[in-house]
C-alpha cells in the first residue's frame, strides 16, 4: 500500500518562471538516470526481493522517497512553466505561452500536459521501462544502483551549473545530497551482502568449476592503447594476467547459407571456393 502525503519531501519554488529550463529539467524525471528510472527500479528490485527485513526494507524505503522526487521536479517544472512569461519572442507572438514555447520551451509541456511535467526526458523522449535493472541477484542489483546514483547525481550537477535561480538551486541541493547518501548506502549494502555472506565479488557466485578456466583470468591487449599492462591489475595481484599478444580462437564468422524465401543475396560458388581454400589451407598446416 502507498499513501500520499500533501508535502514535498524538500521545497520546489523557483524565484521566477523560466520555461526553457523547465525543458532542460525534464532529464531528471524521465531520462534514462531520471527519477522515474530509480523509482521504478527500486519498486521491482523490492517486490522481487525474496529476502524480508532490512535489504527489502532498504530498497523500499528509497523507492518511495524517490516518488516523492519526480512529484518534486514535476512540481519545480510547473512552477517555472507558470504564466510562460514573454521573452524577445513574444515581439512575433503577443500570446505568453506561445512565446515561451517559441523561446525553447518544450511544445508538448503546453500542448500535451497542459503547462506541466511530461513522463519524457529533455528531448520529450518518452520514458522506457527498459531503462530499469531488477534482476533478482541483490549483488547485481546494488551495483546497478549505485551506477544509477552516480549517473543522476553527474546530471544534477551539470543542471546547477545551467541555472542562477537560487529557489532551483536549493532543490537541487537537496537532490544532490539525497544521491551522495543513495550511492553510499548501496555501496554499503554490497558489502553487507558479503559480510552476510550471501554475495561474494562475483555475481552470481555460481558455476565456477563450469566455466572455461583458461579465460577466466586473462585482460586481452585489443586497442592501440600500452597502457592496459601497466595497470595494478595487471600484475596478478587480482589475479588476472595482461595477455600482450592475444590470438583469435575460433575461425571465420561466415553465416550459413540463408531460407531462400528470405531472398538473401548468398553466392554458392564463392561460398564453395572459400571452403575449399580453408580445407587446402588446413591441410597443408596438418602436412607440416
Amino acid at each position: 500500500m502507498f499513501r500520499h502525503t500533501k508535502l514535498l519531501q524538500f521545497e520546489a519554488k523557483p524565484e521566477k518562471p523560466d520555461p526553457v529550463y523547465a525543458h532542460k529539467l525534464q532529464e531528471l524525471i524521465g531520462g534514462a538516470f531520471g527519477e522515474m528510472t530509480v523509482t521504478m527500479q527500486y519498486l521491482f528490485q523490492g517486490w522481487n526481493c525474496r529476502i524480508e527485513g532490512k535489504y527489502k526494507d532498504l530498497i523500499m524505503d528509497t523507492a518511495t522517497e524517490e516518488i516523492g522526487h519526480v512529484e518534486m521536479l514535476a512540481t519545480m517544472v510547473a512552477r517555472l512553466l507558470e504564466g510562460a512569461p514573454a521573452t524577445a519572442t513574444a515581439e512575433a507572438a503577443k500570446d505568453p505561452v506561445t512565446a515561451a514555447v517559441l523561446g525553447g520551451m518544450d511544445p508538448q509541456q503546453a500542448i500535451v500536459a497542459g503547462g506541466g511535467a511530461l513522463p519524457a526526458d529533455s528531448n520529450g523522449t518518452p520514458w522506457n521501462g527498459k531503462y530499469i535493472v531488477a534482476s533478482g541477484n541483490l549483488l547485481a542489483d546494488f551495483r546497478a544502483n549505485a551506477a544509477a546514483e552516480a549517473q543522476g547525481r553527474l546530471q544534477t550537477a551539470r543542471l546547477y551549473q545551467m541555472t542562477d535561480d537560487p529557489g532551483v538551486k536549493a532543490m537541487l541541493q537537496f537532490n544532490l545530497a539525497r544521491d551522495t547518501v543513495h550511492q553510499k548506502q548501496w555501496l554499503a549494502a554490497i558489502e553487507e551482502l558479503k559480510a552476510d555472506g550471501l554475495e561474494s565479488d562475483i555475481a552470481p557466485t555460481a558455476l565456477f568449476d563450469e566455466e572455461n578456466q583458461e579465460h577466466n583470468n586473462t585482460v586481452w591487449h585489443l586497442s592501440d592503447g600500452p597502457d592496459g599492462a601497466k595497470a595494478g591489475w595487471s600484475f596478478g595481484g587480482e589475479g588476472i594476467e595482461y595477455l600482450t599478444d592475444p590470438k583469435p580462437l575460433g575461425g571465420p564468422g561466415t553465416a550459413p547459407k540463408p531460407d531462400p524465401a528470405l531472398y538473401g543475396t548468398y553466392s554458392p560458388t564463392q561460398n564453395a571456393v572459400g571452403s575449399l581454400k580453408g580445407k587446402a589451407k588446413e591441410a597443408k598446416n596438418k602436412a607440416k
